[in-house]
């Protein structure tokens, strides 16, 4: 049924069909005075409504004249009703496509038509008046369809439109936050490789057994990340259904751990609570604090993660001390770590606030308002 209506659709004058039936076997080409050949000729004036869809105003105007031709003649001036429905199907279809100026100019025509008829034909009627005018609702009718289908379809095409835009908007929000994942699990475990190659590239004499410690952490932080990583693509071959599962709050302990810093973790309340995609935003929050944390703060700075479980909300703050070592070499910054940070919050209607603490350290403070 699907098929036949799409071929349908792409031809579209098989929706015509029904109209030529009634267009053949309408009186009174049938019966009357003279060769049946002559009675039949105003049929032909009906055929350019085939292309009425493609040349919708020529079609009008030789349908116009040929309904002239029609009520000039004596034989073929009774062929009324045939004729008023050719001319009600142009009206329809320049409504239809929106030229209505156009169609105005051919509903006067079939007016002034409709008099002429009535003028020279209607006294041999009961009621000439009732005669002319009783058409009148055919082609009021043309109008008024061809008015609701042309307001159909634009319905339809603002809808196809917006879904359009719907699924355009979803394509990008969904890459945004692919982007922003991207970017956490890189930042983050880049500057933990990194940093921890410079320190073993430092300890290799002094502390081998130190280089080993540090060279396991590499491994694992890398393992960590192609995990992560190769669950981002997925998503992106597969979708929805792929998302399984995310990072959350329960692995923040590795991820302290990971770091290579003396960072302490303090969680209270009950995180069982947190929905799944929440405990996903608070981790890459904390992933990201850490991350600046790396990049930024003295090797021996010292740093405490708090996140505090307090209905409806969630608290995160992440800070770290300005220590006294020389500061290591910057690290390359996409710039988008604080952004990210922000949108996230603003996913659950929380607050942030970040700067630096009067020791020289820094402060990042998050929340996430995850239920009422």
């Amino acid at each position: 049924m699907e098929r036949l209506v799409k071929w349908v659709r792409r031809h579209r004058w098989t929706v015509d069909l029904p109209l030529y039936g009634v267009f053949l076997f309408l009186a009174p080409n049938w019966v009357g005075p003279g060769p049946y050949v002559v009675r039949a000729i105003p049929m032909l004036f009906l055929l350019p409504l085939l292309l009425r869809r493609r040349f919708p105003r020529t079609v009008a105007v030789l349908i116009i004249a040929g309904a002239a031709v029609v009520y000039f003649n004596d034989i073929w001036a009774y062929d009324r009703g045939r004729t008023e429905l050719a001319m009600a199907v142009v009206l329809f279809t320049l409504v239809k496509l929106g030229q209505r100026r156009f169609a105005a100019v051919i509903a006067v025509a079939i007016f002034v038509l409709g008099w002429q008829w009535g003028f020279l034909y209607g006294s041999d009627t009961d009621n000439p008046t009732a005669t002319i005018v009783g058409i009148w609702p055919l082609h009021i009718a043309a109008w008024a369809l061809g008015e609701f289908f042309r307001t159909k379809e634009q319905l339809t095409a603002e809808e196809e439109k917006l879904g359009d835009a719907q699924t355009r908007a979803a394509v990008a929000e969904e890459r945004t936050r692919i982007a922003r994942e991207l970017h956490d699990v890189l930042a983050h475990s880049m500057s933990v490789i990194v940093l921890n190659a410079e320190g073993a590239k430092l300890a290799r004499h002094r502390d081998p057994a130190a280089v080993d410690r540090t060279l396991d952490t590499i491994v694992h932080t890398g393992r960590d990340a192609l995990a992560e990583l190769r669950r981002l693509l997925e998503v992106l071959h597969a979708g929805q259904a792929a998302r399984s599962p995310q990072p959350t709050l329960a692995e923040l302990r590795g991820l302290v751990e990971q770091s290579g810093r003396d960072v302490t973790l303090d969680v209270t309340g009950d995180p069982g609570v947190l929905p799944a995609s929440a405990a996903l935003q608070a981790y890459r929050i904390v992933q990201e604090a850490l991350t600046n944390m790396i990049k930024h703060a003295p090797a021996d700075a010292t740093g405490r993660v708090a996140v505090a479980f307090e209905p409806p909300e969630v608290r995160i703050e992440v800070t770290n001390t300005g220590g006294h070592a020389p500061p290591a070499p910057a690290l390359p910054s996409s710039g988008r770590g604080l952004a990210g940070m922000r949108q996230r919050v603003e996913m659950y209607h929380g607050e942030l606030a970040t700067g630096p603490l009067p020791d020289g350290g820094y402060r990042v403070a998050a929340s996430l308002v995850v239920g009422s």
